[in-house]
């Protein structure tokens, strides 16, 4: 068995669709749109690196503060709102990559969230602000 199976409708002109349904490697694949990256190895480089600035956008979207707290609650809330649906997108393309079961595109994933992690969701990297010291109070 090669890992595939056949769905019952019929895709496309009489072609009968086939998906992956185990981890492969091999730079032979389809990733988020038909016949891309197809069998060229730069085409699949793009598409690893396509996925992981991806994953790496996603997490920056998830911890990104662009919104001041003295700002119009409603302008603030419609902002929020368009930042969220572009998160869920972008997140709902990086599933979607991952679910053509390529290994080199799965850790591509992982690492891009790992790295924006780390970068923008992690203490590693975060400006640390001074807390004052308390007042002395007069020993006497």
């Amino acid at each position: 068995m090669d890992g595939t199976f056949a769905m019952d409708h019929r895709y496309g002109l009489g072609q009968l669709y086939s998906m992956q349904r185990t981890f492969f490697w091999s730079k032979n694949s389809e990733i988020l749109f038909s016949g891309w990256p197809g069998t060229s190895s730069g085409m699949y480089s793009l598409a690893l690196i396509f996925v992981f600035i991806l994953a790496v956008l996603v997490e920056w979207l998830s911890h990104c503060k662009l919104i001041k707290p003295e700002s119009n609650q409603v302008v603030a809330g419609l902002f929020q709102t368009f930042l969220h649906a572009i998160r869920v997108g972008l997140t709902y393309l990086v599933i979607l990559a991952i679910i053509s079961f390529n290994g080199g595109i799965f850790l591509a994933a992982v690492a891009g969230h790992a790295l924006g992690f780390l970068l923008f969701g992690s203490r590693s990297f975060k400006r640390s602000t001074p807390t004052p010291l308390p007042a002395k109070t007069v020993d006497v």
